[in-house]
């Protein structure tokens, strides 16, 4: 939803790292990473187009390659989330962006969903999952790096994956067992967690590249696009 343990996390949570030089938007940055800002601006598109129920966006001038994405939304100067929903399966870009933006929005079962009212408090992060490897055990991934998609069988039998994103873990000021113990909650399990469940899980490991977009940028944006 990515030798890995020496690698660094790709992410940039603002446009002062170069994304934006004199309202030139590049698609693809001068480091070979994928996310652009352009995606969040699209994203933001996608959502006023819903939110004021007109005409959708114009495709996007970014590459429409398939990946794996994310799309999260967060509201306020706490930046508290409002909606995050993405997928493990490639997508296309284009098509990818503007299903996300929406669900994520709209969709996500653990938030009413987003109004026109909040449109102008929020922040958009567009995730792009990379670099998946099979971990050899629970254990096996580095917090602040990787993501972590779990595997496990539920105390009835079941089958279940949770996953959480790199941010998540380093956020929270969780350990490895930590953040697996509350992946498996979040997953649904209500059993004891022992070590045994634990070693049972299978692991897969993944980074990203992420980049945060709040609303006063995307005005900024939209304003000169359109003057």
């Amino acid at each position: 939803m990515e030798n890995l343990h020496k690698a660094k996390n790709k992410e940039n949570d603002s446009l002062s790292n170069g994304n934006i030089v004199g309202h030139v938007y590049p698609t693809i940055l001068n480091n070979g990473e994928v996310v652009c800002a352009e995606m969040c601006f699209f994203c933001f598109d996608v959502l006023r187009s819903h939110l004021n129920k007109s005409d959708p966006p114009k495709p996007p001038s970014f590459p429409n390659d398939s990946y794996p994405l994310f799309v999260t939304w967060k509201i306020g100067k706490d930046r508290r989330l409002r909606g995050c929903i993405g997928t493990f399966n490639s997508m296309n870009l284009h098509s990818g962006l503007r299903e996300y933006a929406v669900t994520s929005a709209f969709k996500d079962s653990r938030f009413s969903p987003i109004t026109r009212d909040e449109f102008g408090k929020l922040h958009v992060s567009v995730s792009i999952l990379r670099h998946f490897e099979d971990g050899e055990d629970y254990m096996d991934w580095e917090i602040g790096i990787h993501g972590i998609r779990i595997e496990y069988t539920t105390e009835k039998g079941s089958k279940r994956t949770a996953t959480y994103l790199p941010e998540v873990a380093p956020e929270q000021g969780w350990d490895r067992i930590q953040t697996i113990d509350s992946l498996l909650r979040k997953g649904g399990y209500k059993g004891t967690i022992s070590n045994e469940v634990r070693k049972s899980i299978r692991l897969t490991r993944y980074q990203s590249e992420k980049l945060t977009v709040s609303y006063p940028e995307y005005k900024e944006y939209w304003r000169s696009r359109n003057c």
